[in-house]
């Protein structure tokens, strides 16, 4: 604990509030809520902690905290925070992802589509669908059912749906609006729950074609019953009434916490959702958090009731989910909540050695690959690696690996301007220099560990710009390789000594994994630009052909050898006058045929 943090855990108030914690670089790595600032704060720099809370504890270098009138102040404030800063440390929802409903379009002649935007259209929703396959097998089903239109804009004749049974036709046929009506009355009926008096009705009429000799119809019948059998009997657990609701229940082990949530539409659990993650303070008060987060900004349908354990804060839950929220104490609905929980703990049992296991191959060979080069912890990786082929589009690329993670969106591609021939050492002195130069400038993350894909000298190049031209000082290992240009050794320190690694460990997968990931990347840019470079000398040799018009056979031809089995009225149909077509058409079968030879 430094100083500063000592200093400030002195004055913390005993109000409730929320904290923000932040690392070396200023970057806020986790917020929470407490409902005495003083006591909460203090916990995390006192007394033991399980092995997630020491490495979260290991990188706070400061904190900030917002005092706030009561708990549900400090809950909601929390919610926000960290939906604004994403820190690292906090649970993170970020699938986003919306559920398809199934819609009954406002028109005179209605559509069944599914969609996942419910907007205001007087339109007819049923939903949300966790299951995606269940929503559209439910749309299938009902397309055989129900013969509404198919198309978008009504054409002029049938189409294929009309001959297949599936649509009346009322761009042909003059079909009243009244049928059309009456089809969105039964489907409504039938996603409400209704479907076992169609089956009835459906199988009325399967016995009197079968009667009447009608073995085709009666068949239709038949694999209509079947279909709406198969779809509706799918799922087993039902409650008497019709309410859309969400069950939650969750469990917890060695640090972990697992939430399960069932979600019941028109009475029946459809479909569930799993979240596991770990949680740093009392288990209730991240749960709320969860379910803040769970329905924050419509990342899912709130439904007309929640049905919670006893222990949670029914209060907050009322403040952060505007719909009813009961924690069942008897019947049935305490046993979905019983189930979940159940269903919660099972998940977390079986997964949690997986979980350690991937701990371990991202984390914790972060922790070991520090112990072991004698440098704080390199939570944040930046690797360099050159790419040419004697000497012509020479490039550079940079990946970033955070925890142990590939960070992809903060990858960076460099193409070298100052660097004539196969010079590596002049090309990883540019990069690194233009890299840093921008970070000092904009105040970017600094990395914890520099990794150059080379020896001592690429090594050496990089820790001079850094330190004599940049003043930084950021630890730089190199990466070597062995005849099979497969990771041989960490080269780190000065003088450069190999930094012994078990070739089975953890921390020297991650190595190979970081060396393979920025050659790869490096190697797809210098690709690519040679690609481009390769298509455009072709073109630049041929008389009258400008940017203009290379950028328009670009986009009809695609590529080179189309456009080489092209003709003269091909060129001439996109603009391109006769002369210039000519010369375009003769060059390019100039080269087709040198190829050739």
């Amino acid at each position: 604990m430094n100083e500063q943090i000592r200093h400030k855990l002195a004055l913390l108030p005993d109000q409730p509030g929320c904290y923000l914690m932040k690392d070396q670089h200023g970057t806020i790595i986790y917020v929470g809520k407490a409902k005495i600032l003083k006591n909460r704060v203090r916990s995390y720099f006192t007394g033991s902690h399980d092995t997630k809370t020491e490495r979260l504890v290991s990188e706070i270098v400061d904190f900030e905290y917002i005092v706030t009138e009561s708990n549900i102040e400090a809950l909601v404030l929390e919610i926000n925070l960290i939906q604004k800063n994403n820190p690292k440390y906090n649970i993170m929802l970020k699938d986003d992802k919306s559920y398809p409903f199934i819609k009954i379009t406002n028109e005179a002649y209605p559509r069944l589509l599914i969609t996942r935007k419910v907007v205001k259209d007087k339109a007819f929703y049923f939903g949300p669908y966790p299951d995606v396959r269940a929503a559209n097998e439910t749309k299938k089903l009902l397309d055989r059912l129900f013969p509404l239109r198919k198309c978008k804009v009504l054409p002029k004749e049938v189409c294929l749906y009309y001959h297949m049974g599936q649509c009346l036709a009322p761009c042909v046929f003059p079909i009243p609006t009244d049928t059309y009506t009456q089809m969105a009355i039964e489907i409504r009926r039938f996603l409400h729950g209704g479907h076992t008096e169609i089956q009835q009705n459906l199988t009325k009429k399967m016995e009197e074609a079968a009667e009447a000799l009608d073995f085709e119809a009666a068949a239709d019948y038949r694999d209509k019953i079947r279909a709406i059998e198969t779809v509706m009997t799918r799922q087993k657990m039902t409650q008497t009434d019709l309410v859309d609701r969400d069950v939650f229940g969750y469990a917890v082990e060695n640090g972990w916490m697992c939430v399960q949530v069932f979600f019941v539409r028109q009475g029946k659990v459809i479909e569930r959702d799993v979240s596991m993650f770990p949680f740093y303070n009392d288990a209730p008060d991240d749960f709320l958090t969860f379910i803040g987060q769970f329905y924050q900004e419509n990342q899912h349908f709130i439904p007309k009731e929640l049905l919670i354990p006893k222990e949670i804060d029914q209060d907050s839950v009322r403040a952060i989910v505007p719909t009813r929220v009961t924690q069942p104490q008897r019947g049935e609905k305490k046993k979905l909540v019983d189930l979940a929980g159940k269903n919660a703990k099972i998940s977390l049992n079986e997964k949690f050695e997986l979980i350690q296991r991937k701990e371990d191959r991202t984390i914790g060979a972060v922790d070991r690959l520090g112990q072991a080069m004698n440098i704080p912890k390199p939570i944040r990786i930046e690797a360099f690696d050159n790419s040419n082929i004697m000497g012509t589009n020479p490039v550079s690329a940079m990946v970033v690996f955070v925890d142990g993670k590939p960070l992809k969106k903060e990858y960076r591609k460099y193409k070298i301007k100052t660097v004539n021939g196969p010079d590596d050492y002049a090309s990883m002195r540019e990069v690194i220099y233009r890299r840093y130069a921008r970070v000092l400038k904009e105040n970017l993350p600094l990395p914890d560990l520099i990794i150059i894909d080379g020896g001592k000298g690429q090594v050496d190049v990089a820790k001079d710009v850094l330190d004599n031209q940049l003043g930084l000082d950021v630890p730089i290992a190199g990466l070597a390789k062995n005849d099979q240009h497969k990771t041989s050794e960490l080269l780190f320190g000065s003088p450069l000594e190999t930094i012994p690694l078990s070739r089975n460990s953890a921390e020297f997968f991650l190595l190979q994994r970081i060396q393979d990931e920025v050659h790869r990347f490096a190697i797809s840019f210098h690709r690519q630009l040679r690609s481009k470079n390769s298509f455009a000398s072709k073109l630049d040799t041929i008389v009258g052909l400008g940017p203009k018009r290379k950028k328009e056979l670009l986009k009809e031809f695609k590529s080179l050898k189309k456009m080489e089995e092209a003709s003269i009225d091909d060129f001439r149909k996109i603009g391109i006058p006769l002369p210039v077509a000519e010369n375009l058409y003769h060059d390019l079968r100039m080269g087709k045929i040198d190829k050739k030879e």
